[in-house]
């Protein structure tokens, strides 16, 4: 395994590249309504990136043809853009990635669009709160299982199914570095968190089972009984008294 510590210049470059992907999620927002298509939004953002004087991380990513993945509904993660609109009642996973002087940032939010049932409301309000649980107490020296298993206990405290085959990761001059950060597993586990670590925590969880399938694109994952997921990403950097959060 290959942790790779950031010292205070990469750190820097990663903060710039976390606030222009905070205000590209915030544009996005802005924009989502009924009728709207994920292509306009997918445009809009490879739009602002470019202007900020940035690159999208994931457009062309192994072949991904995206600025943004845009999972709708029962799509947990790795949704194509399309000129499809969107529907009252639905809800969107807007996960996106940005690239600034080689160094990455990447972040995702779930939007309701229009009047959405209570209880989709809540699941994306409490996939929020358990990457914020998830993070309580965490700071250099503590084990990184810790942040896996407070995500697990909460979600599945709400009765949700926490997606095992998509994880986490570590971050910086690769989109994906190590650790594998997973939503679940025992406290107290895996590597020790050490101060300049940083790493995108994203928790993914489901208003049914758990179970996930491969959509025949070979990159949307969905839900296998077709209920709605919910998906909430930050990348954070670890420090000696906790955990900055640098994609708000």
């Amino acid at each position: 395994m290959n942790i790779t510590i950031k010292t205070k210049n990469e750190l820097d470059l990663m903060r710039q590249a976390g606030k222009i992907l905070a205000d590209t999620l915030k544009l996005i927002e802005k924009n989502i309504f009924v009728g709207q298509t994920s292509a306009q939004l997918d445009k809009l953002a490879y739009d602002y990136i470019i202007s900020q004087g940035a690159k999208p991380s994931f457009l062309g990513y192994e072949g991904f043809p995206c600025t943004i993945c845009a999972s709708v509904n029962s799509e947990v993660v790795h949704g194509f853009a399309t000129n499809t609109p969107l529907e009252d009642g639905d809800i969107i996973s807007i996960d996106c990635g940005v690239v600034y002087k080689g160094y990455h940032a990447d972040a995702a939010r779930t939007f309701p669009v229009g009047e959405v049932k209570w209880e989709v409301k809540q699941l994306i309000e409490d996939t929020k709160q358990s990457f914020y649980e998830g993070i309580k107490d965490i700071r250099a020296g503590c084990k990184l299982g810790n942040i896996s298993h407070k995500i697990q206990v909460y979600l599945e405290s709400k009765g949700y199914g926490v997606v095992r085959e998509l994880v986490g990761h570590g971050i910086g001059t690769h989109l994906h570095e190590d650790p594998m950060v997973p939503n679940y597993g025992p406290y107290n586990s895996g590597v020790v968190l050490k101060s300049g670590m940083t790493l995108a925590i994203e928790p993914m969880s489901t208003l049914g089972k758990r179970n996930v399938v491969l959509s025949h694109n070979g990159w949307t994952v969905l839900t296998e009984d077709g209920l709605p997921s919910a998906h909430y990403e930050n990348t954070v950097i670890i420090t000696d008294d906790g955990v900055e959060i640098i994609t708000l």
